[in-house]
């Protein structure tokens, strides 16, 4: 193995990295980068040239993925139903776990709706909305 093919394996993973830009290959480029210079300046045989790859490609990738999954953390980001939980809606449509049914109206939207304990809650009814699931509010009669 020459410095040339470490050059071309250093190309070959930054394209890589460029057309997945999952931060896969990455690692494995600066590693392969590490080789090319350590073979260009040390003229090492080919096992110590995988020794160092493989060396280098782990520690890059043990002391920068902790941090990179850190900033990749996702987060919750809010939507605008869910600014809808703790708001008042009325009833449309008698609440009742039983018969499956129930309807409410929000800002002048009409909701499915059904009762966070499974409590009957009648047509008329002021309730809260206590949770967002899927095209259904769970709801509790305000007090």
């Amino acid at each position: 193995m020459s410095v040339i093919f470490w050059a071309i394996l250093v190309i070959a993973f930054v394209i890589l990295e460029i057309v997945t830009v999952q931060l896969v290959s990455i690692w494995l480029a600066a590693g392969a980068f590490i080789t090319m210079l350590c073979t260009f300046f040390l003229d090492l045989k080919p096992f110590g040239q995988m020794t160092v790859f493989i060396l280098s490609s782990a520690v890059l990738l043990l002391i920068t993925f902790p941090i990179i999954r850190s900033l990749r953390k996702k987060t919750h980001i809010a939507t605008n139903s869910d600014m809808d939980i703790g708001k008042t809606a009325t009833v449309i449509e008698e609440i009742n776990s039983s018969g499956n049914a129930g309807r409410v109206t929000l800002n002048g939207v009409d909701w499915r709706a059904v009762s966070e304990n499974g409590e009957i809650i009648s047509k008329g009814s002021i309730v809260t909305i206590v949770e967002i699931s899927g095209t259904k509010l769970i709801v509790r009669r305000s007090s």
